[in-house]
């Protein structure tokens, strides 16, 4: 894995997830998509086990610091990390590298991080107003509509598409 292509990879997608707040989408400003949500996803799917733990828990992490609505730190960690670790262990048995498959696979990973996410934060803090068809639909559909697009320019920033080139070794002439 590279890291520090990791890194500049989600302190970009952070930046503009937070910047997202002020455009609107399908006509409403509180409907945006979740580019971190994108990021689980393919990052759950196409990164190593180990290493697809190790991102799961970062991108929850950014999505916390990218939500302040919330008031708290460390739901998003809890979900984006279970369930990412979750779908790493599920690709080892399905394969997700079409593009529907991984449409439906943001859309329903949109929809299981935002439930357990309210439900710690139930748990933990006040009531927090929650806009159940924006959080819940609108919000995953427009991640999952347009994260199969995203994966192929982050599969080559991360040169994980299969774009490395091997290196041959040399052959010796008297062989």
């Amino acid at each position: 894995m590279r890291w520090l292509r990791f890194a500049v990879l989600i302190l970009v997608a952070t930046i503009l997830q937070t910047g997202f707040r002020d455009v609107a989408w399908l006509g409403n400003p509180e409907i945006r998509p979740d580019l971190l949500l994108i990021l689980l996803v393919f990052f759950a799917t196409h990164a190593d086990s180990r290493d697809a733990v190790i991102t799961s828990f970062t991108i929850g992490f950014a999505a916390d610091l990218a939500s302040p609505a919330m008031g708290l730190m460390g739901p998003r960690i809890i979900s984006f990390g279970l369930f990412g670790t979750l779908l790493s262990n599920l690709h080892n048995t399905i394969s997700l590298k079409r593009l529907p498959f991984q449409a439906a696979a943001i859309f329903v990973m949109g929809i299981v991080t935002a439930a357990l996410t309210h439900l710690l934060v139930r748990l933990r803090a006040e009531p927090v107003v929650i806009h159940w068809a924006q959080e819940f639909f609108w919000q995953p559909l427009l991640s999952a509509v347009i994260g199969p697009f995203l994966c192929l320019p982050v599969g080559w920033w991360m040169l994980i598409n299969g774009s490395r080139r091997v290196r041959r070794r040399r052959r010796w002439p008297f062989r």
